[in-house]
């Protein structure tokens, strides 16, 4: 297995890339690039999208089409004519990133290589849906991208490269998909290169350190006053932008965009605004709330927000149910 590697052009290889999401599309583009020959491109259908509901490609649909390269959007490959159809294309790989189906074994065993995977965690760490955010809530210090071979286990194939990648005390959600969709995509084409030449044997992820990484949920995104400021203060970071992290104040949901961990105990009811610039009482130390945004309008600085909408000291923010 490689530890790491720059991108170079290698000989070009047929395959078919698998990407739905923002986060597939700087490995599409990297593919492109190298020269390979993309003779499908699979992807989510258009969905409604918006306040208008309208039709929707996906971004990787979108890049495709600006490439001039075919673009298949099955509802499902579930489908014998549509695994015949893809067995069909004869590929030497097909590359899969944030396709958004499971893959049937049909599927994965058409390519003469098989499926690779490009994924934002250190496997076995953080298999699943949402990696990225999971590595914020949890506080880890360290992320990176796994290159694997697909097997029909959730995220479980034997990995040809494994890239980690320090995370930033002030890292968000969105500043980390983007580092890591970059870095997935300055590995992919040497290391696919090199995986067909024979020059990567696929190591088997080790047996200890799996984490599960669920998908991200609406009911997840309020803010417990109860939990201890750092993990509130993880979740505001790790939650921007999507689903994003409110807190509510006499019937208002207020969306927290930006918080800064306060020292020291305030030994207040938790939920207690301690002061006029926003700082709140937690379980555990006290959290200062720093830009703020109410539905359909403009994400403000704490002193902006509080011009509009006041919260003095003392106030009390409301408390979710428990989970």
């Amino acid at each position: 297995m490689s530890e790491s590697t720059t991108t170079s052009r290698k000989k070009p290889l047929r395959l078919a890339f698998m990407g739905t999401p923002d986060f597939a599309v700087p490995t599409l583009e990297a593919l492109i690039w190298a020269g390979h020959e993309i003779v499908a491109v699979y992807t989510q259908p258009p969905r409604p999208a918006g306040r208008g509901h309208r039709e929707t490609r996906s971004p990787v649909h979108d890049t495709a089409l600006a490439h001039d390269l075919p673009v298949h959007t099955p509802d499902s490959l579930k489908d014998p004519q549509a695994q015949a159809d893809f067995a069909a294309l004869d590929l030497d790989v097909a590359v899969v990133v944030a396709y958004g189906q499971i893959l049937p074994q049909a599927v994965l065993d058409a390519p003469r290589h098989g499926c690779v995977n490009v994924h934002a965690s250190l496997l076995p760490r953080w298999r699943g849906a949402a990696p990225i955010q999971r590595a914020l809530l949890a506080g880890d210090a360290e992320t990176g991208v796994t290159l694997m071979r697909m097997e029909a286990g959730l995220d479980t194939g034997p990995m040809l490269a494994r890239l980690p990648l320090e995370i930033a005390p002030d890292e968000t959600g969105q500043s980390l998909h983007d580092r890591l969709a970059r870095q997935g995509a300055e590995a992919i084409a040497s290391v696919l290169a090199d995986y067909v030449a024979g020059r990567i044997t696929p190591e088997p992820q080790p047996e200890e350190g799996v984490t599960y990484a669920a998908k991200l949920t609406r009911a997840e995104s309020a803010l417990d006053w109860r939990r201890p400021a750092v993990e509130l203060e993880r979740k505001v970071r790790a939650f921007t932008p999507w689903p994003g992290a409110y807190c509510e104040f006499d019937g208002a949901r207020i969306k927290v965009v930006q918080a800064a961990l306060q020292e020291g105990q305030s030994g207040a009811r938790p939920g207690t605004v301690l002061d006029d610039r926003l700082t709140v009482a937690c379980g555990e130390g006290a959290l200062r709330l720093v830009k703020l945004q109410r539905p359909g309008r403009s994400v403000l600085e704490a002193s902006a927000f509080l011009r509009g909408f006041a919260v003095p000291a003392g106030a009390v923010l409301s408390l979710p149910e428990p989970a």
